[in-house]
C-alpha cells in the first residue's frame, strides 16, 4: 500500500457525535499497551503519527484516520486497564459498542493480543463480545520480537486456545520492530475494503 496523505480527521470522546463516513473503515480493538498506536503507525509509515504511550488507558477516544482519501483506520479505546474506574470502563465499553453497532462502513475488526502472554478473560470477552456484534475478527498477535521464531507456532496455539478461536479465523503475528506481518494486514485490508479491485503492485513509499 503506497500511503500518500494521512489525515487524523475525527476523534470521537464519550458525548461526540459518531461520523457517518462515506470510504471503508478497518477497526483496531486491543487491551491497554498491547501495541495498537504502534501497529497503525507502522501501516501508516510513521514513526509516531498515532501517539503512542507508555501509561496505559491514555487511549480514551475513538480516532479515525483518513488514509489516502480511500479508507479509514480507526483505534479504538484500549481495555482492562485496572486503574481506570469501572464507571470509566463501562463509558468507554458504550462508545465501543455504539461505534460497532453504528458503522455503516465497518468492513473488519482486528483484535490485537499479546503473542508472548495467555489471553486474559478481558481479551475473551472481547472476542466473544466483537462475535456477538456479527463480526469475525482476525487476531494480530503483536510483539512478535519478543519471543523466539522457534516459539511462535506455540504461542499461536496458546492464543487459538486461550480465546477458543472459531474454526477459520486468521491470526497474523506482527512485530512493529521488525514489520513482520504488516505486508500481510495490508494485504487483509485490502482485501476487505477493495475486494474488486487488483492488487497495485506499486512499491511501498517511505515514510517521514
Amino acid at each position: 500500500m503506497v500511503i500518500r496523505s494521512i489525515n487524523l480527521e475525527t476523534v470521537c470522546g464519550i458525548t461526540s457525535v459518531l461520523p457517518k463516513n462515506g470510504k471503508p473503515e478497518i477497526a483496531f480493538a486491543g487491551k491497554s499497551n498491547v501495541g495498537k498506536s504502534s501497529l497503525i503507525n507502522a501501516l501508516m509509515n510513521r514513526k509516531s503519527y498515532a501517539r503512542i504511550s507508555a501509561t496505559p488507558g491514555k487511549t480514551q477516544t475513538i480516532n479515525f484516520y483518513n488514509i489516502n482519501e480511500e479508507l479509514y483506520l480507526v483505534d479504538l479505546p484500549g481495555y482492562g486497564y485496572a486503574k481506570v474506574s469501572e464507571q470509566e470502563k463501562a463509558r468507554w465499553g458504550q462508545l465501543i459498542e455504539r461505534y460497532l453497532h453504528g458503522s455503516d462502513q465497518l468492513r473488519a475488526v482486528l483484535l490485537l493480543i499479546d503473542i508472548r502472554h495467555t489471553p486474559s478473560e478481558n481479551d475473551r470477552m472481547m472476542y466473544r463480545w466483537i462475535l456477538d456484534q456479527g463480526f469475525e475478527p482476525v487476531i494480530i498477535a503483536t510483539k512478535l520480537d519478543k519471543i523466539k521464531r522457534s516459539q511462535v507456532q506455540k504461542h499461536v496455539k496458546m492464543l487459538k486456545d486461550g480465546l477458543s478461536l472459531v474454526p477459520g479465523t486468521r491470526v497474523i503475528p506482527f512485530s512493529s520492530v521488525t514489520k513482520q506481518g504488516k505486508e500481510e494486514i495490508w494485504e487483509l485490508i485490502k482485501e476487505e475494503c477493495f475486494p474488486d479491485d487488483p492488487a497495485d503492485g506499486e512499491e511501498e513509499a517511505d515514510g517521514k
